[in-house]
């Protein structure tokens, strides 16, 4: 089966799929008798190395079927000519549009950005598509943002807001300051991830009334949490929720757009601390690192609230964060010393909070 892909289709570098036993048998005499390099993955039964990508194979059985993983820039040939012909026994990379149309008809998809960074914004953004806007966003590479560079997301942020224009899609920015007096409201995140969503979704509504799908990617426990915090035309649509939509196009643009607008405040934080001035030769650029466990952050932040006092965290963190408590106590401060919205419990990791004990939801 030999198939060539369009030169103006972004070629995919990851792929998930469920196994049989029957495929999983095959695939295992592949993997053990082709030229590849066997590979040591905690939880796998087996996995490979083989020209610019990896396959995995993982011993968790659900239903009697393992989950296969092919990664890397030449992950795509490898499911063309090797797992399509001799395992699945069928065609579907390049074919998805014609064997799921929903995946390019008439939606928008929204997404977020800046939920685990302690430095920046919290970005949603909520994106419109259709066929002909599908097939140029496949001819800017959009995908999942957590795939791409920052300097790709960077580009192809700009590229896709030109190409929606203003009237296809919707963007809600809470700024640090913004984001610490409404979390010292909400008391958690995902009631406010849930407002933002709402809020986006009902933007890009009002801009695209014939709008009426929406894909979110799915960031509660459960689906009640953003539908009670729709407002009248997101009640009025279908809004489908689902965990890794960023397989969806407009959930890709979505996230696309909202990592380029975080970065771009990072950048403008970035220059307020530091300054424009170009770096000597051979010196490196000064950044403003993002995420919220490498210990860059904590060194930037004390340095900051050493020069600035504690409420600089007010103005450039997410206050909640475990991470304030730990800057503070370092520079011999405490919550005390910040404002009201400042003086919540901490976050404890990637997006679990608590309060009075409990985890929220």
């Amino acid at each position: 089966m030999m198939r060539d892909m369009p030169d103006s289709v972004a070629r995919k570098t990851s792929f998930t799929y469920e196994l049989t036993n029957d495929q999983q048998e095959i695939l295992l005499g592949i993997m053990v008798n082709g030229n590849y390099r066997k590979r040591e993955v905690p939880y796998s039964l087996y996995s490979i190395e083989g020209d610019h990508f990896n396959a995995t194979l993982y011993e968790k059985e659900k239903h009697g079927r393992r989950k296969l993983c092919v990664q890397g820039a030449k992950a795509e040939d490898f499911v063309l000519f090797v797992l399509e012909p001799n395992v699945l026994m069928s065609a579907t990379v390049g074919y998805e549009t014609v064997l799921n149309p929903e995946l390019v008809s008439a939606h928008a998809g929204s997404d977020e950005s800046g939920k685990g960074d302690y430095f920046g914004p919290l970005v949603v953004c909520c994106a419109y598509t259709d066929e002909a806007l599908s097939a140029e966003m496949q001819k800017l590479g959009v995908k999942d943002c957590k795939q791409m560079t920052d300097k790709a997301v960077l580009q192809a942020g700009a590229k896709l807001r030109s190409l929606l224009g203003d009237g296809g899609y919707s963007v809600v920015k809470l700024g640090p300051a913004a984001y610490n007096r409404l979390y010292a409201k909400m008391r958690n995140i995902n009631r406010m991830l849930a407002w933002a969503h709402g809020t986006a979704i009902e933007g890009l509504l009002e801009k695209r009334p014939s709008c009426d799908r929406v894909v979110v990617d799915q960031f509660a426990p459960t689906e009640a949490t953003i539908k009670r915090a729709l407002k009248p035309l997101g009640k009025k649509a279908k809004v489908e929720q689902r965990h890794k939509a960023e397989s969806d196009i407009a959930v890709a643009a979505a996230s696309v757009i909202a990592r380029e607008l975080f970065l771009r405040d990072i950048e403008k934080m970035r220059a307020e601390i530091f300054g424009d001035a170009s770096p000597a030769d051979g010196a490196e650029k000064q950044k403003v690192p993002i995420g919220s466990s490498d210990p860059r952050v904590r060194r930037l932040a004390e340095e900051m609230v050493r020069k600035d006092g504690p409420v600089w965290i007010m103005n450039h963190c997410k206050a909640h964060f475990q991470t304030t408590d730990k800057v503070l106590e370092a520079c011999g401060k405490s919550r005390a010393d910040l404002p009201p919205e400042g003086q919540v419990v901490s976050a404890v990791k990637n997006g679990v909070f608590k309060r009075d004990g409990q985890e929220e939801s």
